[in-house]
């Protein structure tokens, strides 16, 4: 089948892959190089380095809308266009332009978390379980029926790990889909709206932690974070990013260390935040400007630590 890839992160990149090596891809979009990484220099996205390895034709609009863009489209003579994670809004008449239309790999299971970010938005709703969903694109917010859904427990997963988890069910799940497409045996479920939810951008500092935070929730917090979205606070007026924690299940902990909201203490060779209804211990932590460490190898470089007086707050954005 003739394919028309668009797609930006790594996500879109897995299944990009998976759709080489099983179709003809005739032509891939995803968006403009950017600033990324510590460097801040501009780079391709993982979708545009794997074709060009590959030897696809590459294209970088900034818009979808330009007739320009549509005849590159259309000269393509793609059979249906495929879409993840891709970053803008596709026209009405470039929906309407493939035999078999643009189908979407949506990372939530459908009606819920439409949008921007609906694998952080799962995790900190603290949802059981989330997916992926092969959906029939039309011009609502991924409000297009699906065909084929693939599910997994999130666990206490991360962001990152789930992401990936979810690109590799994703490209199975569309390779399923373009069979069954091809087939004629494909079956269209429509979505729900009084279900919907909508998982909007997570926004600049949204991760950070507050001292005033629940347990629960500053772990959903960590889960939820990435490089792109870090969670961040203040520890002994350090800048730091919390990059692994988990909650301290114990009494323990505030009967023999009287551990309070907003301080720090290592306690057993572990370090501890403490929150409005109990503790945070850190797995792992990045100090701005070094390399990411075990809370306890942080720890080693705060004086009085132990002490109990040691504070932490949080990081305005």
């Amino acid at each position: 089948m003739r394919i028309v890839f668009m797609g930006t992160p790594k996500y879109a990149a897995t299944i990009l892959d998976n759709l080489i090596a099983h179709h003809e891809v005739v032509g891939v979009f995803t968006r403009p190089d950017a600033v990324r990484g510590r460097g801040r220099e501009l780079q391709p996205s993982p979708v545009r380095e794997l074709a060009d390895r590959a030897g696809i034709p590459v294209f970088t609009p900034t818009t979808l809308r330009d007739n320009a863009i549509y005849d590159v489209i259309a000269s393509l003579q793609p059979e249906v266009i495929c879409v993840a994670a891709y970053g803008a809004i596709l026209p009405p008449r470039i929906l309407s332009l493939p035999r078999y239309g643009c189908l979407n790999v949506h990372a939530s299971l459908l009606p819920h978390w439409r949008g921007a970010a609906p694998i952080e938005r799962a995790i900190l709703a603290d949802d059981e379980e989330t997916g992926v969903c092969v959906m029939r694109m039309e011009e609502g917010l991924d409000t297009g029926d699906y065909c084929v859904v693939r599910t997994t427990q999130i666990n206490g997963k991360g962001t990152v790990e789930l992401t990936a988890e979810l690109a590799d069910l994703g490209s199975q799940a569309l390779l399923t889909a373009l069979t069954l497409l091809a087939e004629g045996h494909i079956e269209w479920t429509a979505q729900d709206d009084f279900f919907s939810t909508y998982a909007d951008k997570i926004g600049k500092g949204e991760l950070n932690l507050i001292p005033a935070d629940e347990v629960r929730r500053a772990t959903r917090k960590v889960q939820a974070s990435s490089p792109a979205h870090p969670a961040r606070c203040l520890i002994a007026s350090r800048p730091c990013t919390v990059v692994r924690a988990h909650r301290e299940p114990s009494r323990l902990l505030r009967e023999r260390m009287r551990i309070s909201e907003g301080h720090t203490v290592l306690f057993q060779k572990k370090l501890y935040l403490g929150f409005s209804d109990g503790a945070l211990e850190i797995d792992e932590v990045r100090p701005d400007g070094k390399r990411t460490m075990t809370g306890r190898d942080f720890a080693a470089g705060i004086q009085n630590i132990k002490s109990g007086v040691i504070t932490w707050e949080s990081l305005d954005v």
